[in-house]
């Protein structure tokens, strides 16, 4: 199948599965960029649920080609920074990187974004990686039986990412000024993740901006504890041999940069 006809393949299974979305469906335009646009749609909303193998090997051939047109980025090609020879600071799309694990900024759910193409880096993670991530975050939210608390972590594989792992972790959402506790929320978020890599043995682990976007952290303060707290993790013997800080806005590059004398 050529990208077009496997875009409306994928399509017609989810909306077999989803006919409530027929009418909205059929409002896009039978062009490439609004068919896969409605396909992320379709994907973002389906709930948890056994997958077609056949859907799945066309879903992954489709986002397999994707990943290599986007570009991927190795770690070890990233220069390391000033401050600390284990550290990199990347700006760009994370699902871009190829390292054992980047990490997923999630909420208590641990099920991905439901909001159709929402900006989020939850949404792009489980948009790139597919069906598969919210299926395994499922398993492992079923087998707790409570929503996941803020400041822990937990590991998954990374399908049709670059990346080997996702790390998900829920960081603590502010309103109004920052208290202690979500202080000590927020930097245990970047020691579990931390750990549990360590746990598994892997060697790079790149970070998104925690709780800065959607749960309103402030930036500054944010960068400062993450950044206070990996340099004192890596201080101790590990398998780890490089975290990446990576951003996305040009406010959060400045900001560590001058935390970090980036390259």
């Amino acid at each position: 199948m050529e990208r077009f006809e496997k875009i409306q393949y994928l399509n017609q299974i989810l909306l077999d599965e989803m006919p409530e979305y027929r009418a909205q469906a059929a409002q896009f335009p039978q062009e490439d960029a609004a068919q896969r646009r409605l396909l992320r749609s379709l994907m973002n909303v389906r709930s948890p649920r056994p997958l077609q193998p056949r859907f799945l090997q066309v879903q992954d051939e489709l986002l397999s080609a994707e990943r290599e047109a986007k570009g991927v980025v190795e770690a070890d090609s990233l220069p390391v920074t000033a401050a600390n020879p284990q550290i990199a600071l990347w700006q760009g799309d994370i699902t871009r990187l190829a390292v054992d694990a980047i990490v997923d900024a999630d909420n208590s759910a641990l099920l991905g974004c439901f909001c159709p193409c929402h900006g989020c880096i939850d949404n792009a993670i489980h948009s790139a990686a597919g069906l598969q991530l919210r299926d395994e975050c499922n398993e492992i939210m079923t087998a707790q039986g409570h929503p996941e608390p803020a400041g822990k972590a937990k590991l998954t594989k990374g399908y049709n990412l670059p990346a080997k792992f996702v790390l998900h972790t829920v960081g603590p959402i502010v309103q109004g000024k920052v208290s202690r506790k979500e202080r000590a929320e927020l930097a245990s978020c970047y020691r579990s993740c931390l750990a549990l890599a360590a746990e598994r043995g892997l060697r790079s682990i790149a970070f998104c901006c925690i709780s800065t976007g959607e749960f309103h952290f402030p930036n500054q303060e944010a960068a400062e504890i993450a950044v206070k707290t990996v340099t004192e993790f890596l201080r101790q013997p590990t398998s780890i041999q490089k975290v990446i800080f990576n951003v996305f806005k040009d406010l959060d590059a400045q900001i560590y940069r001058s935390l970090l004398g980036a390259n």
